[in-house]
Order: structure tokens, then sequence, then C-alpha cells
């Protein structure tokens, strides 16, 4: 096989996917806002889902349990095999069952829901078959719609596997927006991490004060903004007024553009007339990852940080980032 013909066949298996998931997205109807709503009973009445499935779907079925526990949805993994032989005692009448099973007919999952049926569960089923022994046992059948394998032989799951986890992704997403997860919930659950830190850290904790902030007055020139930053081993210096509320902000890069663009001599200039006017800045109060999506947004590699006067009290440096471990 030739490297050509390798390229060929891999975005063939991409296409097919591809196609596979507009087709499960295709599929969506109200039965997934009735499977939301159960769902949403269970968790009210302090229960949790419970995710099982055999094969490459108890694989799918942890990757779809650990996205549910990470954003709020209580979720725990149920491997079938395991609970004919006493895991079934995680399951409570309370809870709701996630069974997948792309078949619907997988044995070890069917022969568990007869015993899911006594504890007094609602079951979900996830199958490509609606006719399945699965889709009748279930009291909701959440349908992967999504057309043939990649495999050439269609065996080996492969589209089956990749609709199953992006709806199940959406499950999760569109769970998490009606319990009103927030950032600060996320958090919580990731405290480990550089997520953890962009979600628990807030700008006080990550920004140059001190001796590492520089403060100008509007009577400063350039060169003595270029004496400050060197002092201070700072990218910028920022300007104030007589009240320390900030006016303005003066980069590295506003220098160098200065020395390109400029006549005459450039450290003579006022620190006012080449500096960037109103710069975006960013409360003291704010979380890291409110900072993060700044500079992602809008091309900056200096921000400002302000009290709610307006105030300068510090700023943040783009490249103390990743050595925090938070980028």
């Amino acid at each position: 096989m030739t490297h050509e013909e390798m390229l060929v066949r891999a975005h063939e298996v991409i296409a097919v996917e591809i196609e596979g998931l507009r087709k499960a997205d295709t599929a969506l109807n109200e039965t997934f806002c009735q499977i939301t709503d159960a769902i949403l009973s269970s968790l009210e009445q302090g229960g949790k889902l419970v995710v099982t499935g055999v094969g490459k779907n108890i694989h799918v079925g942890e990757k779809i349990a650990a996205t549910m526990a990470s954003t709020g949805t209580t979720a725990v993994l149920l491997n079938p095999v395991q609970a004919m032989h006493g895991d079934l005692g995680m399951v409570t009448e309370k809870d709701i069952v996630l069974a997948i099973s792309f078949s619907g007919e997988s044995d070890e999952v069917i022969r568990l829901l007869p015993s899911l049926r006594r504890i007094g569960v609602k079951i979900i089923g996830m199958t490509g078959n609606l006719e399945s022994s699965l889709a009748k046992d279930s009291d909701w059948v959440y349908h992967i719609d999504c057309g043939p394998e990649a495999c050439p032989f269609n065996m080996a799951p492969t589209t089956s596997t990749t609709a199953t986890l992006a709806l199940g992704d959406a499950l999760a997403m569109v769970l998490l927006e009606a319990r009103g997860f927030k950032k600060e919930n996320f958090a919580l659950y990731h405290p480990a991490g550089a997520i953890g830190r962009a979600l628990l850290f807030r700008v006080k904790d990550i920004m140059r004060s001190g001796e590492r902030l520089v403060s100008l007055p509007e009577t400063a020139s350039v060169k003595d903004a270029v004496v400050a930053m060197t002092s201070a081993k700072a990218g910028c210096a920022c300007v104030v007024d007589a009240d320390g509320k900030l006016l303005g902000i003066f980069t590295d890069g506003d220098l160098r553009r200065l020395f390109s663009n400029v006549d005459g001599d450039p450290m003579a200039r006022k620190i006012t007339e080449v500096m960037i006017h109103n710069p975006i800045s960013v409360s003291l109060g704010a979380l890291a990852v409110e900072v993060l999506h700044i500079f992602e947004h809008h091309k900056v590699d200096d921000l400002p940080v302000v009290d709610e006067t307006g105030c300068l009290v510090g700023t943040i440096d783009i490249q103390d980032l990743p050595r925090m471990k938070i980028l």
C-alpha cells in the first residue's frame, strides 16, 4: 500500500464518520428532550445516571459517564458482567440507566435488563436498531442512526462508536445547561491540572504588582518607559492619571513600531503620544479563565488589571501563564 493510498483511505474513513454524524444529528427528535427530562427528574430525586455497555461500548460509556460526572450530572459506569456478580448493588430505584448496544442484542446487556427492572429503574436504550430487544425493553430509545461503519467489512465499530460518543456529548452538554451548571461549579470537579488552575485562580493570583509593575505619570517620556520596563523586566508600562486611574499602555511591540516609523529621537516623545489609549483591562476579581479568553480573542500579550474604581493595581504578561501551568 503506497503512502498516497494510505492517505486516500484515511480521508475516506473520516468522510464516512462525518456523514454518520450528520445522519445522527438529523435523527434527533422529541425523544431526546424526553430522555433529558427523565434524567433531570432522576437527579432531582437524588438518583444518578448509570451507564452500561459491553465491548467497545463500555469504553464509550466510560467516557460518557466521565463527561457527565465532570459537568454536574452524577453518573457511574456499570460493567454488565460484573453487575450480575454483585455490582448491581450500586443501582437504586431512584437511578436511571443508559444502556448502550448498537445492535441492541448484546447478550450481557440484554441479560441485565430484567434485574434492572426488578430494582425499579427506568431504562434508556441507546441503539441503532429500533426493532432490537434493547429497544423493545427500554422506556425510551435514543436512536443511533448513523449509516454504515467505516470498516471495509462493515463490522468493526467505527462510525457507530463515533456517533454514540457524539450523542453522549450532546446529552451531557444539554444537561449541563438545563441544570444551570457554571464555570465555578466546573472548577470544583477539576481542581488539578491546567483546567483547574485556570478556573480556580483569580487575577490577583497571577498578576504582576509592586516592583514588577511599571506605572508612569502622563508627563513621562518614552525613555522613562524603557528605563522602567528594563528595570522591572516587564513587557509593558501603564500610564495613569494623578488619581492612579488607567489611561493607557505602552508595550515592547509599540516600542519596536515606534523606532521603525518615527523620524527624530523616539525616546524623547511623550508617552501619551504613542501609548494605546483606553486599553483592554481586566478586573482584580476576575478568574484566570477570563484572562485566557481576553488573550485569545483580542490578540494582546499584556493586560492591565484595575480595581473597582478603575485604578491600576497590576498587569498580566501572557508569558507568565505557562510558568504557572495555566496555558
